[in-house]
């Protein structure tokens, strides 16, 4: 075995089995600090806050207004932030909302989680970020008119390719790309605040003085505000994917809350900062007409070196496939693991201690996406039943408190915090339900259609022979094709396959 195995076997193993400690394998613990915040901000930051920060504008009325709502949702953000960083620390698996989802409230809330996430959730949004990216890297050799349709789906193909072969070879390649692109990201948008700051020390500030900043555009709607609200939270979607590594953190319980408190407050003051800085040299009717924000505002400002805006787009969403790739995978990991999904997704490379099976699975679900016409209207179905579960999971904290109250808490949050976040949960889903009643009672119906699935490929244990043989052989091709065993403290079953590959 290479070194790199070496490095990744489990030291519990006694040393007395020598054959049992070269043939155990683990999930490398390489994600630092630094490392956990790329992952965080990166995953946060998209192409959102450059391409169509309108919608929060468009549906608060006001200048002032929308600026509110991008700091209030910031702030709840950070308190939903804080819930997770105590599951995390009190349930120190893998796998985020859905671990904990299943550990407090069982395997069939847990699987629901873990089926619409499968099935629509990742592989859309993966497919979505890397249509940005090839949009806007194509953009320059198109400046006249939109690139060909078939050009955007292969490099949308080849960014998943690449980006899920270097998520194989190595988790510290993966958390490298990572870093790098976050930081570029974090760059373009401190050129941007930083142009906002010198247009305000012009005097460009006529939107951002009270009479005008709450001039309304419309009259307010209550409704409507809401909206904004909801738009607001979706553009900070990503905040809990750290808690979808914890095995491979080092020390995460203090590394995931450190990363957090940075990371949270930081995406809050870019946002609003950046927001600011869009007003300076653009009016709202400007900036909600606009399809591209960030590349409106480089064309204002910047002149000949206007380039650097869709550039910084397709680097910036380039870095978000890459972040979402290794998240989900470690979230399918953890489903397979707990058997809500096939036995070959929770192996890992015996000598990169990569989770490949996972990591291919997702790739491969996101490149069908990329042949459907019909990936935003998914979006739309799913988004609602995503935040339902982030409610759910905050409740869960509520819940663990009462069923265990003497259970080991690295990290002890007040029950306020809980408490106010499920108040403005309840506040967006009751309005989400009320303007758009289809949309989310079809997004309901299709998590309800992992309750079958459940009952067949889990409830169900006393399946044929000849069922779960053709299974046990599957599984065991894959092994070979993919090199892979189950990790150290897999099922006993996985450790019995682990000696058949070997």
């Amino acid at each position: 075995m290479s070194s790199s195995g070496a490095r990744c076997r489990a030291a519990s193993v006694p040393d007395t089995d020598t054959d049992e400690r070269e043939t155990a394998v683990t999930l490398k613990k390489e994600i630092g600090l630094l490392s956990a915040c790329g992952i965080i901000v990166g995953n946060i930051i998209g192409s959102g806050i450059f391409v169509s920060p309108k919608g929060v504008l468009e549906n608060s009325s006001s200048v002032g207004l929308a600026l509110i709502v991008w700091t209030l949702t910031g702030v709840i953000t950070a308190i939903s932030a804080l819930c997770y960083a105590e599951l995390g620390v009190t349930i120190p698996k893998s796998g985020g909302d859905y671990s904990y989802v299943k550990d407090i409230f069982g395997g069939l809330a847990g699987f629901l989680r873990l089926w619409i996430a499968v099935l629509v959730i990742y592989p859309t949004n993966q497919a979505v970020i890397a249509l940005t990216f090839a949009n806007y890297a194509l953009q320059p050799l198109f400046p006249s008119c939109f690139p060909p349709e078939r050009a955007l789906g292969l490099l949308a193909a080849v960014c998943l390719l690449l980006l899920t072969w270097i998520n194989c070879f190595s988790v510290r390649w993966a958390t490298r790309v990572q870093d790098v692109f976050t930081t570029g990201k974090l760059l373009a948008l401190c050129l941007i605040i930083i142009m906002g700051i010198v247009q305000i020390c012009k005097g460009n500030f006529y939107w951002l003085e009270p009479e005008h900043a709450f001039h309304p555009l419309q009259p307010y709607d209550v409704g409507r505000i809401a909206l904004g609200f909801l738009q607001g939270s979706f553009a900070y979607a990503g905040w809990n994917f750290l808690n979808y590594v914890t095995e491979e953190l080092i020390d995460p319980y203090r590394n995931l809350p450190r990363a957090i408190f940075i990371s949270v407050p930081l995406v809050t003051f870019i946002y609003v900062f950046a927001n600011i800085a869009y007003v300076t040299a653009m009016s709202p009717q400007e900036l909600i007409a606009s399809n591209a924000v960030a590349v409106t505002f480089g064309e204002k400002l910047l002149g000949v070196m206007s380039w650097i805006m869709p550039i910084s787009v397709a680097l910036s969403t380039f870095g978000g496939v890459n972040g979402s790739l290794f998240t989900s995978s470690r979230l399918f990991f953890a489903g397979a693991r707990e058997g809500h999904l096939p036995r070959l997704l929770a192996m890992i490379h015996v000598n990169r201690c990569t989770p490949i099976p996972a990591l291919i699975f997702t790739c491969i679900s996101t490149l069908l996406m990329l042949c459907t016409s019909d990936i935003y209207t998914l979006i739309n179905y799913v988004g609602f039943i995503n935040y339902l579960f982030y409610g759910v999971t905050v409740a869960g904290q509520i819940v663990l408190r009462i069923k265990e109250p003497d259970m080991h808490r690295p990290i002890k949050v007040s029950l306020a915090w809980p408490v106010i976040f499920l108040i403005f949960w309840a506040f967006l889903l009751i309005f989400s339900l009320y303007s758009e009643p289809v949309v989310c009672c079809i997004g309901l119906a299709i998590m309800l259609s992992g309750v079958p699935v459940y009952l067949f490929g889990i409830y169900w244990e006393n399946k044929p022979e000849s069922f779960n043989s053709f299974v046990a052989k599957l599984t065991h091709l894959g092994q070979k094709l993919f090199m892979v065993v189950y990790p150290d403290g897999g099922s006993e079953d996985g450790n019995e396959d682990e000696d058949e590959a070997g």
